[in-house]
């Protein structure tokens, strides 16, 4: 069966493909500036139309108004992309890491000039406020590019001789193809996260957007050309889970990169069988957050809040369960409502919409869960009035691990809260979730800080903080939170395979 999809594959490629100079469409932003925005499949340095003409919409959540319509791919399409990228392989990984990284500079000082532009788009294409977008996405987009650029000619192999006659060394080659599928919640910054280790190692990529988000990557492939990038070299294609299964199964894949929910990455996984495809996967998370009694509690229910309502709780690593011990429980419950509602009183600055009507039902039925279950409702738990995606942030205390709100991801802005007796109840408890992407730990103790970071069953930890990145620090999980960092030198090793050369220096049979 893989063997006749993969001929059908090669038949699919040579079928010619109708592209055009400009397939893009006029957008208005809510700040009444118009811009052109690519609408077309991004392959070879070209927009197209898809083979079928399929579109699809993305909308604003803030207003649950359709913003434009972009082409979906096809299987012929997901074809095209593959060979175009696989024809540029050859090239592309024989460019000197010099070169490759002056692209990559070449590429980072182009989002840096449109940052504002593409800022205003990663907006309302999320819903999140423009000085979110700017501040911290797309300045994020701009230094991992930048760093990867970097890392371009950094990568390096070792000798090894383990005995006179004989003399080996490694090689860290690309795996050539890379197929990268990104989530709505932080699209563009997400992409490159990917995108610039994977080409600064010398592969190529075709690179899928959310159907919920796909403006600021399409916007990117024209930054891509400016740049100076060789045809094919990134591939941008916009469309559904078909679009993303047609990727993933596809037998011209040599690695893939995925992020989004569990769900979704046991069928990534499952694809990625059918052709033994190495895979990367950044999940979901039930993140804790452990409060000792000896924290400072104002700055733990500031970083708290941060934690699970910035993005409006959608963000894989949002500390959506907060342990306190039992000691000042009943305090710091009230403190986070009395600072919730402070926070919300004087306009929702971290609070925007669920990024559609979809994910706003998902929310309010997890938040009926919780209240039949018997937590306690603190505050929230109610769709915001007006138009948009709005949930009011949503507080349990005396939530018990047993209850589906404890135990599975929500991605929206619900917190659930219960307390604890000592340190090791608090780490078991904290590991009993499926998940284990990151936890958070507030206390005045290094001790205990350094003691409890070091029996965290999670990939990252947060002490006296929470939701901290950077891109030269490892960022990924354990458990059903995936496997693979994302970020730093361990970015790039995952686009990267060793290969052993042995040299025979007079050893004769």
């Amino acid at each position: 069966m893989i063997i006749r999809q993969c001929q059908l594959a090669r038949q699919l490629i040579l079928q010619p493909r109708r592209y055009y100079s400009s397939v893009e469409t006029t957008v208005t932003l809510p700040s009444g500036r118009k811009y052109r925005q690519p609408i077309g499949l991004f392959i070879a340095n070209k927009f197209g139309v898809s083979r079928d003409g399929k579109k699809l919409t993305t909308y604003d959540p803030r207003s649950g108004r359709p913003i434009a319509s972009v082409f979906a791919a096809g299987s012929a399409d997901v074809n095209n992309a593959v060979q175009s990228a696989r024809l540029a392989f050859g090239p592309w990984r024989t460019t000197p890491g010099t070169e490759r990284g002056i692209l990559l500079h070449n590429l980072s000082r182009l989002i840096e000039d449109h940052k504002d532009i593409l800022g205003s788009i990663e907006a309302f294409d999320t819903g999140k406020s423009a000085d979110t977008a700017m501040t911290e996405d797309i300045r994020e987009c701009i230094n991992v590019t930048r760093y990867y650029a970097g890392w371009a000619d950094k990568v390096r192999g070792y000798s090894i001789q383990p005995f006179t006659e004989k003399f080996a060394y490694t090689l860290h080659e690309p795996f050539g193809v890379c197929a990268l599928i990104v989530p709505w919640n932080y699209p563009l910054m997400l992409a490159l996260w990917k995108l610039a280790p994977a080409i600064a190692a010398g592969n190529t990529v075709v690179l899928k957007t959310s159907e919920l988000t796909p403006l600021s990557s399409l916007y990117l492939g024209n930054l891509i050309t400016e740049a100076g990038f060789p045809q094919g070299v990134v591939n941008i294609l916009s469309g559904d889970g078909d679009t993303g299964a047609a990727l993933a199964f596809h037998c011209g894949i040599n690695k893939i990169s995925f992020t989004g929910s569990a769900a979704t990455g046991r069928k990534i996984m499952q694809a990625a069988a059918s052709n033994l495809v190495p895979v990367t996967l950044e999940l979901g998370g039930k993140s804790a957050a452990i409060i000792f009694e000896d924290a400072d509690l104002e700055q733990a229910v500031r970083w708290c809040y941060s934690g699970i309502m910035s993005n409006s709780g959608q963000m894989c690593s949002a500390t959506s369960r907060i342990l306190i011990q039992e000691t000042i429980y009943k305090k710091f419950v009230e403190m986070f409502r009395s600072y919730t509602i402070q926070r919300m009183s004087i306009g929702p600055l971290d609070h925007g919409p669920q990024i559609s009507d979809a994910q706003l039902k998902k929310v309010v039925q997890y938040v009926r869960s919780g209240i039949e279950e018997g937590a306690n409702l603190v505050y929230g738990g109610e769709e915001m009035d007006g138009p948009g995606y709005f949930m009011q942030p949503t507080i349990f205390s005396d939530a018990r691990d047993h209850m589906k709100i404890v135990q599975e991801e929500v991605f929206g802005p619900v917190v659930v809260l219960d307390s604890f007796a000592t340190s090791s109840d608090a780490i078991w408890r904290a590991n009993s979730s499926a998940y284990g992407l990151a936890s958070a730990v507030f206390t005045k103790s290094i001790t205990e800080a350094v003691n409890t970071a070091q029996k965290l069953d999670v990939g990252m930890v947060w002490v006296n903080s929470s939701q901290d990145s950077d891109f030269r620090v490892p960022f990924g999980g354990f458990k059903m939170s995936g496997f693979g960092q994302e970020l730093g030198e361990y970015a790039i090793k995952n686009y990267l395979r060793p290969k052993a050369v042995h040299l025979n220096l007079g050893i004769s049979l």
